[in-house]
């Protein structure tokens, strides 16, 4: 059991959770809660091992290195303090958009810039619960295994197909495989996305909300915008992606 918050396994993990650069130089991220451990093993993340408040985790013991922490070391290291007793450290995985192969009518997200971990990870949960292939994200600001990213995911990255790439990568990976392209840039030529044909292989791409989608995307793509009645002329990004998520779900299901 350990108890002393001077212990070196303890300084490891509290690093991992606060050093973005440490987790990408050991190749290895942390995920607290059950549902998010549990999705992890599920799609075949490499576990290297757990910390568990046995006081708190009324659960069976996953398979793999055990450390039992006390209850006051696991409210240090967890994120979310007390909740459900367990903390498992996992090596990442690479992903290369080069080894990505759409099906017929793929469906795929496409983020630019993105800085805000809670915002990926409501746009990882949005495209993972309505059947999105792929969340690809260009010029990141932020890292996919950011401890907020997981949270705010309920473990839907573990689940995703999602690529880190540049603008021209993804541009080429748009064209060699016949996506219909549809930027969300609001001028004259915009139309309703109720009116794009998303049943086919499309992608919609987003870009940041102060600046929206730069001048790289500028006539690569179909204008298209989520009609609104009300006086703001503008959505949180990650509300507009839950958004246009649904409506790729509801025209392929009609």
């Amino acid at each position: 059991m350990i108890e002393s918050f001077q212990n070196e396994k303890i300084k490891y993990v509290t690093r991992l959770l606060t050093d973005n650069r440490f987790r990408k130089k050991e190749n290895v991220f942390v995920i607290e809660g059950k549902q998010e451990n549990d999705r992890a093993l599920k799609f075949g993340f490499d576990a290297q091992e757990f910390y568990i408040a046995d006081s708190i985790f009324n659960e069976d013991l996953p398979e793999g290195k055990i450390h039992l922490v006390s209850e006051k070391i696991y409210d240090k290291i967890a994120y979310r303090g007390s909740s459900e007793g367990i903390i498992g450290i996992y090596h990442t995985k690479n992903s290369d958009l080069k080894d990505f192969n759409p099906k017929k009518n793929s469906s795929v997200i496409i983020v630019e810039s993105i800085e805000k971990p809670g915002n990926l990870g409501a746009i990882l949960r949005s495209c993972e619960a309505f059947g999105i292939d792929a969340l690809i994200v260009t010029d990141a600001k932020v890292d996919f295994y950011n401890p907020n990213v997981i949270r705010s995911s309920v473990g839907c990255l573990f689940g995703m197909n999602i690529f880190y790439s540049s603008n021209d990568e993804v541009y080429e990976f748009l064209t060699e495989n016949r996506y219909a392209v549809y930027t969300t840039i609001m001028d004259k030529a915009s139309e309703n996305i109720q009116t794009r044909n998303l049943k086919e292989k499309s992608a919609v791409l987003f870009g940041t909300e102060h600046s929206g989608l730069t001048d790289f995307w500028m006539g690569k793509g179909k204008n298209t915008v989520i009609p609104m009645s009300g006086s703001i002329d503008s959505l949180n990004l990650s509300n507009a992606v839950a958004i246009t998520c649904y409506e790729i779900l509801r025209q392929k299901m009609t």
